[in-house]
C-alpha cells in the first residue's frame, strides 16, 4: 500500500488546506488593510497605499493644514493650573463677601445652603472661578447663574472664589462605610474611585470638594453629566464616569457625600 508524504504537494488534503488558509489570510488582509480604514469617514486618505500604511501603524505625516474638529457642544475654555489664582488677601476676601451678598438667597448667608443648592463653604478657589466663568461663558447652563455671571468680572470672580474659599466647610458625618462605586470604583467599566479626584485619596486640580454637599444636588449633577446635559468637564471625564454608573450607584453615592443615612 502506497501512501503519500503528509508535506507534499501531491497531497491533496495538503494543498487544499494551504489554498484555503491562504484565501482566509488574504481576504482578512483586504478587510483589515483596505476596507476599514476606507469606511472611517473623520480621515482622509491619499490614495490606497496610504491607507493600508496607517491600518499597520506607520506613521503617516501631518496633512499641510490640520483639520480642527468641533465640539457638538459648548466646552469649557478654563486652563486651571496649579497657580492659576494667588493666595487670597484680606482686601480681596472682602470685596467676595460684599458681592456675595447677591448669591446669599440661593447658597446661605455664610456659603450654606438651605434650598439643595451647593454649599460654597470651603470650596476649592479654583473650582468656583472655573463655574464662574463656565456659567458666563454658557459651557455650564443655568437659567439663574447664567445671569448673575454674566455681569462678573475676572476679579470679582477671583474675589467671590477667594471669600468662600476662606469660609469653614460644613460639617459632615458619613452615615456608614463608602459604597462600593465611591470607594473602589468599577474597574471594568472604566470607573475611577470619586476620592482619586475630589479628595480623600488625592484632590485633582478643578475638582470639587464634596463632603457635606447636598444629595439631591450631588444626584441631579451625575444624572447631567450621564445624560450629557452637563458637560463643562475638562476631557469629559466625568461624563465617562457618569455614563456606566447605575441608578442605585448615583443615589448611594451622594447619599454618602451629604452624609445622609
Amino acid at each position: 500500500m502506497r501512501s503519500e508524504r503528509l508535506f507534499s504537494p501531491r497531497n491533496p488534503w495538503f494543498t487544499g488546506s494551504v489554498a484555503i488558509t491562504t484565501a482566509i489570510a488574504l481576504v482578512a488582509a483586504a478587510f483589515g488593510f483596505v476596507w476599514l480604514p476606507t469606511i472611517q469617514r473623520n480621515v482622509q486618505f491619499a490614495g490606497l497605499w496610504d491607507a493600508i500604511c496607517s491600518a499597520a501603524g506607520v506613521p503617516r505625516p501631518a496633512p499641510a493644514v490640520a483639520t480642527v474638529v468641533s465640539p457638538s457642544v459648548l466646552t469649557t475654555q478654563v486652563v486651571l493650573t496649579p497657580g492659576m489664582l494667588r493666595p487670597a488677601d484680606a482686601e480681596s476676601i472682602g470685596r467676595g463677601a460684599t458681592l456675595a451678598l447677591r448669591c446669599s438667597m440661593c447658597h446661605g448667608a455664610r456659603g450654606l445652603s438651605q434650598a439643595n443648592s451647593p454649599n460654597l463653604a470651603g470650596q476649592y478657589a479654583p473650582v468656583i472661578f472655573k463655574e464662574l466663568q463656565d456659567y458666563k461663558s454658557g459651557a455650564r447652563a443655568s437659567a439663574v447663574m447664567r445671569p448673575i455671571a454674566a455681569d462678573l468680572a475676572l476679579q470679582d470672580m477671583r474675589d467671590l472664589a477667594a471669600y468662600y474659599s476662606y469660609l469653614p466647610r460644613p460639617p459632615y458625618q458619613h452615615p456608614g462605610p463608602a459604597p462600593r462605586i465611591a470607594e473602589s470604583g468599577a474597574p471594568m467599566r472604566g470607573v475611577a474611585p470619586c476620592g482619586s479626584c475630589h479628595g480623600t485619596i488625592d484632590h485633582k486640580i478643578g475638582s470639587p470638594w464634596l463632603e457635606g454637599e447636598s444629595a439631591v444636588y450631588l444626584l441631579s449633577q451625575l444624572q447631567a453629566f450621564a445624560s450629557g446635559a452637563r458637560h463643562n468637564d475638562i476631557g469629559g471625564q466625568m461624563r465617562n464616569v457618569a455614563r456606566p454608573m447605575t441608578p442605585a450607584e448615583m443615589e448611594a453615592s451622594a447619599r454618602y457625600y451629604a452624609g445622609q443615612p
